[in-house]
């Protein structure tokens, strides 16, 4: 038996606002990537401190001291994300090479070694799959899906919900114009000039500014704390009779813009969120977004914060059916659930599905 390299298809989730973005940067800065504390496993056992006593303690800590590979182990990322931006779940690709005579490691224990090493870590590893040398985590993107929060009926971001911080942004400047905002977020549907939400500092000038845009959608939604805490505080005799005892921001109210493409400009979900939020605020009229495209000129400047985003998922062409891949059928992880839709498809002749 030779050694060779085994390529894994990995779909991870983290919470970006301690991180410089998810590539990896250099080892000195303050600051690192989510890359860094991906790729930092090789040589590691986790501290049976981090480890809870728990039945699969000795199973986790033997997968952990398994991953011993034989190369650094180097991650190619599908979507990159900024500072303090967080991921339900982003995809890449791995290739981890063996000694001579070992088995490549399976999907399970290399699951289990990277989510023990990285328990201290706001990132969480949700699945794990081998797929063809063929297979490249970024060029094999269908689709890139990414959702921005927003909430509105605050006077100051401290009236936030603890909750709800560094996952949403606090717009501050009264109610959304729901109607207003679906109008406008209907012109950006289709193939477009996009150089108004290009970043004319840190964007390539020579890539194309022509990207599709297959869905964007505005829409209601409600937050964790509105959800589950605020009916049952106000219906406290202390909260009702006016005492103070609580300072709930009882018109909070939250928005989810959701936008999918092949691909995006650097900063351009965040500066489409900017201009949709200001026709919201009857800052703009609808028609605004339609005047900025036909335009074709970097002249939208307002930037949504970082905070609010969110890549929902990465759809990829890519099946595994049983250790084998394949190629051609569209395989979206939603919502951080990898591999959800994947049982409505139906397998080449002959084969089942493994799960």
């Amino acid at each position: 038996m030779t050694s060779s390299k085994t390529r894994y298809l990995i779909f991870f989730q983290y919470f970006g606002t301690k991180y410089s973005g998810v590539m990896r940067a250099p080892p000195d800065q303050a600051m690192l990537g989510v890359q860094n504390h991906l790729e930092s496993l090789r040589g590691k056992v986790p501290s049976s401190s981090l480890l809870a006593p728990c039945a699969c303690w000795h199973a986790a800590r033997k997968a952990a001291e398994k991953l011993r590979p034989s190369a650094p182990i180097k991650f190619v990322i599908s979507s990159r994300t900024d500072s303090g931006v967080h991921a339900l779940c982003n995809a890449a690709h791995v290739d981890i090479e063996r000694a001579t005579g070992k088995m490549p490691f399976s999907e399970e224990v290399l699951r289990e070694a990277f989510n023990r090493h990285l328990k201290p870590e706001p990132i969480r590893i949700l699945g794990v799959r081998r797929v063809p040398s063929t297979f490249h985590a970024r060029y094999s993107a269908l689709s890139r899906t990414y959702v921005y929060r927003v909430a509105a009926g605050c006077s100051h971001p401290s009236e936030l919900p603890v909750f709800e911080r560094d996952l949403c942004w606090a717009t501050c400047r009264g109610h959304l114009s729901l109607s207003a905002m679906q109008e406008a977020a209907a012109s950006l549907v289709g193939t477009h000039d996009f150089s108004a939400f290009r970043s004319a500092s840190l964007e390539n000038p020579a890539r194309s500014p022509v990207r599709t845009l297959i869905r964007a959608e505005v829409r209601p939604t409600c937050g964790f704390f509105s959800h589950h805490c605020e009916d049952r505080f106000l219906s406290l005799p202390w909260a009702q009779s006016g005492l103070g005892v609580f300072h709930l921001p009882t018109g909070l109210k939250f928005w989810e813009l959701e936008f999918k493409g092949r691909s995006f400009l650097y900063k351009q979900v965040r500066r489409m969120v900017g201009v949709l939020v200001a026709v919201g605020q009857n800052r703009f009229e609808p028609h605004h977004v339609k005047r900025l495209l036909e335009a074709g000129e970097n002249t939208q400047n307002t930037v949504a914060p970082a905070a609010g985003l969110f890549l929902k998922n990465v759809e990829t062409d890519i099946l595994i059916v049983r250790g084998r891949a394949w190629t051609g059928l569209r395989i979206p992880a939603e919502n951080g659930l990898v591999f959800q839709q994947w049982h409505s498809l139906t397998p080449p002749t002959g084969v089942e599905l493994c799960w």
